[in-house]
């Protein structure tokens, strides 16, 4: 039985960089990095992230919504709605049955859950907000966006730590070929820079040291990079059968040609030393999309700026794609954002395709001795792309790939 076609219709995004797609677009165009001083990190090792600016939770959400809801749930919200008006759809007039909402997530309701824990420790049980529960599950999230979009199929979410909203995707797409769905909404929201996660990452030795020059902190695949730095946002891509987009009238952004997903089944946060794993879900995405690895024009790399992830990872690249396509990371301007990270790399990637333009990577200034790929850097590169990948790898051994193609 051959697949039906599934394309990208409709972008979200909630990012350091901003609100709304157009305006993370020209921040990662510019490669301005949005690290910072965070004084809610305020006396820790590590006190800047990547954190969304002027996030006003009650424009995409209703009264009685904002009190139920963690920061993370009002992310997605906000990134639903924008790829659902992208993508021309109504939720006054769709059939909410057909529609499917999948998002990923690694901590859901961390605020909220830190807050009250804090309530409690100093105040007592009654300081325990009635909502906590609520707002920290990890459904949550896709639940209010299935609440505010009047979406009732299946909705699910997704936890597979880091690659939770390539493997949201993946799914959407298979729920599309099965015919049980018309829409799925599919993507991630974290909002977990607290200051509980941030000592975690710390003693683990995942965060970079350099409190001196925040800003310069993120900088995947360079000879001086010393770890990541925390962000946090939306990411949501909305999918739909070619023929039915077509129907519609609507002239999709991109062609989601192929997924492949994998576990290394190895270690519970280092990588495969080889990537070899990985290599498989790469090499998945390819085969599905019927593509052979020499047609990949574009790499939108994982890309952490921690010192092994990158390394791995670059080589794993190089091996499966030794033709030197160009790659980028968008984690040098926008930090990374856990469960939303993924979705939102791979809207970017959507986008490099239809701009036919590569964002540099930010705070690349040196590539590391040990790394051999067509890092794009300084400036924005223009390129004839008509095949991308969007690489996602997650704590737990968690790979997923996803293949784009330039909607012709």
């Amino acid at each position: 039985m051959t697949r039906p076609e599934v394309v990208v219709t409709g972008l979200g995004m909630v990012t350091p960089a901003g609100i709304g797609v157009e305006t993370t677009w020209r921040a990662m165009v510019v490669g301005l990095p949005t690290a910072a001083p965070d004084p809610a990190l305020a006396g820790l090792p590590v006190d800047f992230s990547c954190r969304v600016p002027d996030f006003r939770p009650e424009e995409f959400l209703g009264r009685r919504a904002l009190w139920r809801t963690d920061r993370c749930s009002q992310f997605a919200v906000a990134a639903a709605c924008e790829g659902v008006r992208d993508a021309r759809l109504d939720p006054e007039t769709w059939n909410g049955t057909r529609v499917a909402v999948i998002i990923g997530t690694c901590f859901g309701g961390q605020w909220a859950c830190e807050s009250a824990h804090r309530g409690l420790l100093e105040d007592g049980h009654d300081a325990v907000p009635p909502t906590l529960v609520p707002k920290m599950l990890p459904n949550m999230p896709a639940a209010e966006v299935s609440m505010a979009l009047r979406a009732r199929g299946i909705s699910m979410g997704m936890s597979t730590a880091c690659a939770s909203s390539a493997n949201a995707v993946a799914l959407g797409r298979d729920l599309l070929a099965s015919g049980a769905y018309d829409v799925v909404i599919a993507g991630g929201a974290d909002a977990a820079v607290t200051p509980l996660i941030a000592a975690g990452f710390h003693r683990m030795g995942a965060l970079s040291g350099r409190r001196d020059a925040p800003a310069a902190a993120s900088r995947p695949f360079d000879a001086d990079r010393d770890g990541f730095v925390m962000g946090e946002g939306a990411g949501v891509l909305v999918l739909e059968r070619t023929e039915d987009a077509l129907r519609r009238g609507v002239v999709p952004r991109a062609t989601l040609a192929g997924c492949g997903s994998t576990n290394d089944a190895l270690h519970a946060t280092a990588p495969h030393p080889e990537h070899r794993v990985a290599e498989a879900a790469l090499r998945a995405a390819l085969a599905e999309a019927g593509a052979a690895p020499e047609e990949v024009g574009h790499v939108n790399a994982h890309g952490t700026s921690t010192c092994l992830n990158d390394v791995t990872e670059a080589a794993m690249i190089a091996r499966v794609l030794p033709h030197a396509p160009t790659v980028t990371s968008a984690k040098g301007v926008l930090g990374h954002s856990f469960g939303a990270s993924a979705a939102v790399e791979a809207a970017l990637t959507v986008l490099t395709l239809q701009e036919q333009r590569v964002p540099p990577t930010a705070n690349l200034e040196k590539v590391g001795p040990d790394i051999e790929l067509d890092l794009v850097s300084k400036v924005a590169r223009p390129q004839r792309i008509d095949l991308a990948v969007s690489n996602a790898f997650g704590f737990g051994g968690h790979n997923a790939v996803l293949a784009l193609r330039r909607w012709a």
